[in-house]
């Protein structure tokens, strides 16, 4: 059921109230600024603004930025910014901050990284002009400007300092509709009203209490009781039948198209026996996507096998599927290939990772799917952060089971993953591969400075067919979007980015 626009019922917004929100896994930190984390991405938007916000088709309309214009050769960008707004601190917000927080994204965000690359400038001819200036075009660019995607920080709190480091990640000063007040960990994050917000008489709540509850059943109870009314991916898909046909609560299950909700299980290259691609193949007939989607994701998944996934349908290659599943032909591959089993019936152990985001009974399928072919895959659980740690700092894992969305384009959230030159020790959800194809990098480069749109398909397709069959990854697709939500809250995700929208415009009826 979608219910995205519950609240357009012809009803007046109502000032006041609590938004009290389930978000799960705890973030590090708040503002998105150095990880994709989806945490990071939901809460950091309700502070920290971007220059744009999008429609459902992912248009875009005015946020910091009032108006734009793009130069007829795709290498200038122009924005005039909204006068009159202030951080929270009270200074006034300039030109300058844009300048700062781009270039700035372009050193530290993991997809800032690719979706700035060609940025040799940002100008500030005044106050309330910038003017980004690049080598290449770029077609992604205008739609990578949400608050989400690259949120426009405050360059007086951030010049000078070590941009991971800097504790405002985790107490933001924004622009933004709600101030941070506190953060405790293991418990909640409390965002208040901004009463000079620049769009009044919004935000309509007084507060929104973002509570952290690791145990599925407890949010679900907490939803069932009122002392949550808005809960983002919350509750065991078990109850998602249970929950829609309570009167109380819409249950929405829209993909949001700037998200594009995709998973995928990812090997380390550097791992010696998973250099072999008779080995990544052999791993890949036992695991049975279709099964998955039908046991773990309750059917409430859209499977891929190619790395663009269905939502993205202009780019989306459906030619693409799964090797045929087929555990017997694994196992003879792997007799073939020398791996025989020991006596315990065991040929090798991995170790098998997951991303928080990821359902842990995907980890357990998996780990079920490998011992029929004598693969003993050794599920290590960790908090987010410490995965993080582990999965792209230590790169201490053999396969891990990743959350990496598509989002809105290609070039932002999926070349990313199988780029080379993406590959880099410590920097969160970028190639956890160490994946590397010269031909891969050409379309992915090409891809991104593309602007006919039927070549930049023809690019995308040639992409997703070389790495199928090159196997650093196996594709599960979208995995199930579940919000659940009070029928009394209101407009909680009136655009395209869905939860990762501003809460602007979102209300509560008494």
């Amino acid at each position: 059921m979608h219910a995205a626009n519950a609240g357009a019922t012809g009803t007046a917004p109502v000032q006041g109230g609590t938004l009290t929100w389930l978000v799960t896994p705890e973030p590090a930190s708040i503002v998105p600024l150095t990880t994709t984390a989806g945490g990071n991405a939901e809460i950091g938007p309700k502070v920290v603004e971007g220059l744009l916000t999008f429609d459902q088709d992912l248009n875009p309309k005015p946020l910091l930025a009032t108006a734009w214009s793009v130069s007829k050769d795709g290498l200038q960008y122009r924005f005039k910014l909204r006068q009159g707004v202030k951080w929270h601190d009270g200074k006034p917000f300039t030109a300058e901050d844009v300048a700062f927080s781009i270039l700035t994204l372009k050193q530290s965000h993991p997809r800032g990284r690719s979706t700035f690359a060609n940025v040799t400038s940002v100008k500030t001819p005044d106050p309330y002009t910038a003017v980004i200036e690049l080598s290449k075009p770029a077609p992604f660019l205008l739609t990578a400007l949400s608050g989400s995607e690259s949120p426009i920080i405050p360059k007086h709190i951030y010049e000078g300092t070590d941009i991971v480091a800097n504790p405002h990640n985790s107490a933001p000063i924004g622009t933004g509709p709600f101030v941070f007040k506190e953060f405790v960990r293991g418990d909640h994050i409390l965002l208040v009203r901004n009463a000079d917000y620049w769009d009044k008489p919004k935000p309509y709540v007084d507060r929104v209490i973002v509570r952290f509850l690791p145990d599925a059943a407890a949010r679900a109870a907490a939803l069932e009781t009122g002392a949550a009314n808005l809960g983002d991916q919350a509750i065991p898909l078990a109850d998602v039948k249970r929950f829609s046909a309570l009167p109380n609560f819409h249950v929405d299950t829209t993909n949001w198209p700037y998200v594009s909700n995709h998973q995928q299980l990812i090997f380390n290259l550097d791992t010696p026996v998973l250099k072999d691609r008779a080995v990544r193949l052999a791993i890949s007939q036992a695991i049975d996507v279709n099964a998955l989607n039908r046991v773990v994701w309750y059917g409430y998944g859209t499977v891929s096998a190619a790395a663009i996934g269905v939502a993205n349908s202009r780019y989306h290659d459906a030619d693409v599927r799964y090797f045929p599943y087929d555990p017997a032909k694994a196992n003879a591959t792997l007799d073939s290939l020398g791996l025989k089993r020991g006596p315990d019936g065991k040929r090798f152990s991995l170790r098998l990772l997951y991303n928080p985001f990821q359902d842990p009974r995907s980890a357990d399928f998996v780990r079920q799917s490998l011992a029929r072919i004598g693969i003993d895959a050794q599920v290590q659980s960790y908090d987010f952060g410490t995965y993080v740690v582990k999965a792209y700092t230590d790169r201490a894992f053999d396969i891990t089971l990743e959350a990496l969305a598509n989002v809105f384009d290609p070039t932002v959230g999926v070349q990313r993953v199988f780029w080379s030159k993406n590959y880099k020790v410590g920097l969160p959800f970028s190639n956890a591969a160490h994946y590397s194809n010269p031909e891969v990098d050409r379309l992915l480069e090409a891809a991104s400075v593309e602007t006919d749109e039927n070549k930049r398909r023809q690019l995308f397709r040639q992409f997703q067919q070389i790495v199928h069959q090159d196997i650093p990854s196996i594709e599960f697709g979208a995995n199930p979007n579940i919000t659940i939500v009070s029928t009394k809250v209101k407009n909680y995700a009136p655009t395209g980015e869905g939860l990762r929208g501003n809460f602007a415009d979102l209300y509560v009826l008494p």
